[in-house]
């Protein structure tokens, strides 16, 4: 697996305390990551560019809860689709998880393109990420390509702010994808 480098230096900002904790925030998630990709989903990896550490996972579609009305949430389970396509992105120095990222996806294999789809984020009790329900022609191999945008989002700290400028993009190859409904 790739793991953070833990690059960044005390500064006007974040001072080594907060820093160590950062680290720790970031290690944590990491071994969760690490968990999902390794023993819970069907299949998964990691890979870094440039500021980023990016995975993903792949489980068979399920079902989750969508906000309805103000207060109220409502069940959806998959209908066609047969495979979910989980995504994390990271912080390649420290490990935590990046939010408000536009992310895209495309699975070619089986002689077909599904995608480019846009994974957007999901609660998850026991890890943060990027995900979505899709229909692809079935088991098989196929190669995952995840686009990520250079995020919106102000960054603090002259020293080590200057984080995230370009966005980045990963194909992982030759993944084993598992369909069906969970």
């Amino acid at each position: 697996m790739t793991q953070p480098t833990h690059s960044m230096k005390p500064s006007e900002e974040a001072d080594a305390h907060q820093l160590k904790l950062a680290r720790r925030e970031g290690d944590a998630y990491q071994e969760s990551l690490n968990y999902m990709v390794q023993e819970v989903a069907d299949s998964g990896a990691v890979q870094r560019d440039g500021d980023y550490l990016i995975g993903y996972a792949q489980e068979k579609a399920e079902g989750m809860y969508a906000p309805r009305e103000e207060g109220t949430l409502e069940w959806t389970a998959p209908t066609d689709e047969n495979c979910h396509i989980e995504v994390s992105v990271s912080d390649a120095s420290d490990g935590r998880f990046l939010p408000q990222l536009t992310i895209h996806a495309t699975l070619t294999g089986q002689g077909e393109t599904v995608g480019p789809f846009e994974v957007p984020f999901l609660w998850h009790p026991g890890l943060y990420h990027y995900g979505k329900n899709i229909r692809v022609p079935g088991d098989g191999e196929y190669d995952l390509t995840v686009r990520v945008e250079a995020p919106t989002f102000m960054r603090h700290d002259k020293q080590n702010g200057q984080r995230y400028a370009r966005g980045a993009e990963v194909t992982f190859r030759k993944i084993q994808v598992k369909t069906g409904q969970g």
